[in-house]
C-alpha cells in the first residue's frame, strides 16, 4: 500500500540498530531492512538522531557518537544513488530534487559533548546538524524530564552552548528537556527551535507532551512541533487516528505551518540491540505501539488518516512540507 504523501520524519533511531547489528556480524542491515523500509513508506527527508545508551554515558559517549557518524556517512557513501547527508538547508532542497533521501544527523542528549564547546564545533564539522540538551537523565547543560523533581533549568555551559549552536546553524531540540529548562531556552533563543519528537499533554498528560503554554511560547517563537507517535506517550486507543487526535490540537494551537512528523518508531530498534553492544534489548515487547503503525513501510496507516481528517494542503504541510522547509530555512 503506497502513501500519497512524501513524509519528513524528525526522529528515528535506526543508526542506533544499525551500528548494534554490524557490530554483531550482520552485513548491511541499512541496505538490507531500513532503506526499503524508507523508500517503501514515501520518506523524503529522515533526521537521525545519536542517542548515548546508558552503557556509554560516561567516557564512551564521544566514542559511540562518532562511531554513529561513522556509520551514516559509510552507508550515506555505500548507497549514495538513493541516499545522501544534508549539511545545508540548499542540500535538503537538492537530494530530494534529486529523488533521494535527505539525511539529517542529530544528537539526542548532549552527553557527547561533555563541556567542550570545542568538542560541540568539532561534532559540527563532522556533521552533526541538531542537537538535545538532554534525554530523560541530567547532563551538564540541562536536566531532561526525568529529573523534574530537581527544578533544573539549564546550567551556565547549556547557556553557552545554545548561543554557540545558533552561531553555528544547528538546530536546538527541546523535546526531552525539562520544563524549568525549556522555559530557560525560551528566555535565551533567538532563533526558531524544534521539539523533535513530542506529543500533547492537553490531550493525554505525560511528561514527555508539551503543554498548550509550552505550544505557544513556540508560536510566537515561530519554532516547530514534531508530533511523536510512540502510543504510551498518546494514550488508548493506540490507533493512528488517536495520533492525529495530537496532531488536530497542536494544529489548533500551533498553526498549520508548525506541526510536522517525529514518530520515533522503536520497535525495530529493540528487536535487535542487545547488551553485547551496550545497547539493552527491551525487556517487554508487550509495547502499546499504534497498531499497523510501527514501521516506517506502513505510513499510508497514517497518510490515509491524515488525507481523511484535514484539507489536501494541511495533511502535505504536516506529512513533510513544514519539517522540510524548516530545515531548509535553518540548516
Amino acid at each position: 500500500m503506497e502513501p500519497m504523501l512524501t513524509v519528513a520524519d524528525c526522529h528515528n533511531d535506526l543508526l542506533m540498530s544499525v551500528l548494534a547489528q554490524r557490530e554483531a556480524g550482520v552485513a548491511e542491515p541499512f541496505g538490507d531492512f531500513w532503506l526499503t523500509e524508507l523508500e517503501q513508506g514515501g520518506v523524503t527527508v529522515q533526521v537521525l538522531p545519536i542517542y548515548t545508551s546508558e552503557a556509554f554515558v560516561q567516557e564512551a559517549a564521544l566514542r559511540r557518537c562518532l562511531l554513529m557518524i561513522d556509520e551514516a556517512h559509510r552507508l550515506a557513501g555505500l548507497f549514495a544513488d538513493r541516499v545522501a547527508i544534508a549539511f545545508t538547508g540548499s542540500d535538503i532542497e537538492a537530494i530530494t530534487a534529486s529523488g533521494r533521501i535527505a539525511l539529517v544527523l542529530a544528537i539526542e542528549g548532549a552527553e557527547p559533548v561533555g563541556r567542550d564547546l570545542g568538542v560541540l564545533r568539532a561534532l559540527y564539522r563532522a556533521g552533526i546538524r541538531m542537537l538535545s540538551l538532554t534525554w530523560n537523565r541530567r547532563t551538564m547543560l540541562a536536566d531532561g524530564v526525568g529529573e523534574e523533581d530537581t527544578g533544573g533549568r539549564l546550567t551556565t555551559l547549556g547557556r553557552d552552548v545554545v548561543r554557540e549552536m545558533e552561531q553555528l546553524g544547528m538546530v536546538l531540540d527541546v523535546s526531552h528537556l525539562s520544563r524549568n529548562g525549556f522555559w530557560d531556552v525560551v528566555s535565551l533563543v533567538e532563533k526558531p527551535f524544534v521539539a523533535s519528537h513530542s506529543s500533547a499533554n492537553d490531550v493525554f498528560a505525560h511528561p514527555r507532551n508539551l503543554g498548550d503554554d509550552q505550544l505557544v511560547a513556540m508560536r510566537e517563537a515561530d519554532s516547530l512541533v514534531c508530533a511523536n507517535s510512540y502510543g504510551p506517550f498518546l494514550g488508548a486507543p493506540f490507533t493512528t487516528a488517536r495520533f492525529v487526535d495530537h496532531i488536530e490540537h497542536l494544529v489548533g494551537v500551533l498553526g498549520e505551518n508548525r506541526v510536522g512528523l517525529g514518530l520515533d518508531f522503536i520497535l525495530d530498534v529493540y528487536d535487535v540491540t542487545d547488551a553485547a553492544s551496550g545497547d539493552h534489548r527491551h525487556p517487554n515487547h508487550n509495547l502499546d505501539l499504534l497498531e499497523n503503525f510501527v514501521r516506517p513501510s506502513q505510513m499510508a496507516t497514517l497518510t490515509d488518516v491524515l488525507e481523511a481528517r484535514f484539507a489536501p494542503d494541511l495533511a502535505g504541510k504536516v506529512a513533510s512540507g513544514n519539517l522540510t522547509r524548516f530545515l531548509a530555512a535553518h540548516l
